[in-house]
């Protein structure tokens, strides 16, 4: 198979057009493809635009095809490719239909769908579940995602495997030893201050990420504590849940910082900012900002009631709580206060089990290449 000229096709929406969680998986499973299959990789994006893939670090791009939104122009092109190709794979439920229409026309194709939270969660319709079935392999981000598959869209368990995602192998190195000054004098904080930290888009939609949770754990335990602590979300928010968080934070007597939206370069500095990362979450397919919050150095705070728990590996990276319960959150936030050393995992169990050798080894595993 890797002796093959282009013997396979990563079909996607989006890889470098928005920084997303999903995008960063892309990212990450094109570079592995790519390494893995010796460059016979074609990528084919829907909604990239040309020049997006210029001067990535990811894989060469002369080897992306980008559609700009042309949706009908990326399925058909997609199909056509997919005649000659030996592996198709999917980055997204929603290209499943074309996966379908290639299983037809190349029913020797190894046809990989790539599965990552919410968008499965729910019951398909009856034609989405029947174009599943077509599917040789689907690799999940978690475990709590996989079972989801089997147990609500009737997925063959024998087919159904977790590929856990991965840190960036690009990402910056942690060179913050100290709480970067410009970001303490913009938000008006004091380097005594206890910084608890999310990364989320902030939504109505997005409450079940457990962020008024955290608000509520806080004003409880500044009633017992002497720590001033400051709650700092970061991510794009709509003005009726800005309005939402900053009332409640007014009613409970916690000060609350809305960043607005962050780009991926300011990271960094953000995360050196904080001294604990949180989310305690019910709708995470996986959480790749945990991963990132540990790679700085954060000690890190994850619900365990979705697919945080491959994260924080079942809790041996991080403290996993009942994302309901206000009393567990408040009681995790008091222990990484308390003894905030003891909580920040070490860097070497971290890339073992996240680091991106790991996981291109794992795919090249499943695919049983």
């Amino acid at each position: 198979m890797q002796g093959k000229q282009n013997s396979v096709l990563f079909f996607t929406l989006k890889i470098f057009s928005a920084t997303g969680g999903i995008e960063k998986v892309c990212r990450v499973a094109s570079k592995a493809l790519f390494e893995i299959f010796n460059g016979n990789l074609q990528v084919f994006c829907m909604h990239d635009k040309t020049g997006d893939a210029s001067g990535n670090k990811y894989f060469p791009e002369k080897i992306q095809r980008s559609f700009e939104g042309n949706k009908v122009k990326a399925s058909f092109s997609a199909i056509i490719a997919g005649r000659k190709k030996e592996v198709i794979v999917l980055s997204h439920i929603n290209l499943l239909p074309v996966g379908w229409v290639i299983k037809k026309l190349n029913p020797k194709a190894k046809l990989v769908l790539f599965t990552h939270g919410i968008e499965v969660w729910q019951p398909l319709n009856n034609r989405k579940r029947k174009m599943l079935h077509c599917c040789d392999m689907v690799f999940s981000v978690s475990n709590f995602t996989r079972q989801k598959l089997i147990d609500v869209q009737g997925a063959c368990p024998a087919k159904c495997f977790v590929l856990n995602n991965c840190l960036d192998p690009f990402l910056e190195s942690k060179t913050h030893l100290q709480k970067p000054v410009d970001l303490l004098a913009k938000y008006n904080l004091e380097q005594t201050d206890i910084i608890i930290m999310t990364l989320t888009r902030l939504a109505i939609t997005e409450r079940n990420k457990g962020y008024d949770k955290v608000i509520a754990a806080i004003a409880s335990l500044q009633k017992k504590s002497a720590a001033t602590i400051k709650y700092l979300i970061a991510g794009k928010y709509t003005g009726e849940e800005k309005n939402f968080i900053f009332k409640l934070a007014e009613t409970n007597g916690v000060t609350v910082i809305l960043t607005g939206f962050i780009d991926d370069k300011e990271l960094p500095a953000y995360f050196a900012l904080a001294d604990m990362y949180i989310m305690p979450s019910k709708k995470e397919g996986f959480g790749i900002t945990f991963i990132e919050a540990m790679y700085y150095g954060l000690p890190v705070i994850g619900g365990n009631a979705d697919g945080s728990a491959d994260a924080l590996d079942n809790g041996k990276l991080g403290i996993m709580v009942n994302p309901d319960s206000v009393a567990e959150i408040e009681s995790a936030i008091a222990k990484i206060i308390h003894t905030k050393t003891a909580y920040i995992p070490a860097k070497e169990k971290l890339m073992e089990k996240f680091g991106f050798d790991v996981y291109k080894e794992n795919l090249k595993r499943l695919m049983h290449i």
